[in-house]
């Protein structure tokens, strides 16, 4: 049952790869890369020595950061607060409120920030209408640009992340809670003595997928809006290396780019699984 999916993975993910050995060629498509003349490592060292490239590189990590600080622990947050409710028709209710934006596309989300935060937003109409004689360019501002797309993270995608940390809270057993309440914990120590180490597994090992992705930042996201606040603060590796090979046709220094990305990416997860197997937690895999 499994063999249909294993193929289309072969199909379409390792099978592609083969075609990262542009990156040591001079490519052009209209030659193929079987008469593409090879140039060795010299598209790697464009790739080290380009400030464009670096730059997009710093914007990537500040967002990752920032969003690490941020947004990471915004789902942990929700999971315990959705597990304090004790009717069950609200906490259904409210899974269904946060859950619903992850299912609307980054387009349908941008543009409804457009509407409330936009020039002619939501917002800005109201200050209009009480006698504002300016609009407030949330949308257009480079300077609150992080914290407008991590806003927009959190609102399409924090309510679908809970349920990680919900299934795991239904693998706390309930004694654990009723021991901790004859010995007189209140709700704070039971959350941060039984409850917070339970997540703490789960917490460990998202964070190492988190850092593995942390090159990988949302592509559609961020080039829906590039235009309107500029490169400086919105290029990051994936959009450069899209405008490099797609736009502006450097196929062999786009592809060198996303190996570095890829290998720097692969160096992550293996430091944070060792640095998790040093606390004691299982991380990604433990060898055996």
């Amino acid at each position: 049952m499994t063999v249909p999916a294993i193929a289309v993975l072969v199909v379409f993910a390792y099978v592609p790869m083969l075609g990262n050995v542009i990156a040591w060629q001079d490519y052009s498509p209209y030659r193929g890369f079987l008469n593409s003349p090879f140039v060795g490592w010299a598209n790697f060292e464009r790739v080290f020595t380009n400030p464009a490239f670096l730059h997009a590189v710093e914007n990537t990590l500040t967002i990752t950061l920032f969003q690490l600080v941020f947004y990471f622990p915004v789902p942990i947050f929700l999971a315990l607060l959705l597990n304090s409710v004790l009717s069950p028709r609200v906490r259904t209710a409210i899974q269904a409120i946060v859950y619903l934006p992850h299912f609307f596309s980054w387009v349908l989300v941008v543009t409804i920030f457009q509407q409330i935060f936009g020039g002619a937003g939501l917002i800005n109409q109201t200050l209009h209408t009480h006698g504002a004689d300016h609009t407030v360019s949330f949308m257009t501002n480079p300077d609150t640009f992080l914290v407008l797309i991590t806003s927009q993270a959190i609102w399409k995608d924090a309510g679908w992340g809970i349920i990680i940390f919900l299934a795991a809270l239904t693998t706390v057993s309930p004694e654990l809670y009723e021991a901790s309440v004859v010995d007189g914990a209140n709700r704070w120590r039971r959350m941060w003595h039984v409850t917070l180490p339970a997540l703490r597994p789960v917490i460990v090992l998202l964070l190492i997928l988190r850092l593995g992705d942390a090159l990988t930042v949302g592509f559609e996201q961020l080039i829906l809006q590039r235009d309107a606040v500029g490169s400086d603060v919105s290029e990051v590796i994936d959009t450069y290396v899209y405008y490099q090979g797609v736009i502006y046709g450097d196929w062999s220094f786009a592809a060198a780019a996303g190996l570095v990305k890829g290998v720097v990416s692969l160096a992550l997860v293996l430091g944070a699984n060792k640095l998790a197997h040093v606390f004691g937690e299982a991380g990604v895999y433990r060898r055996a």
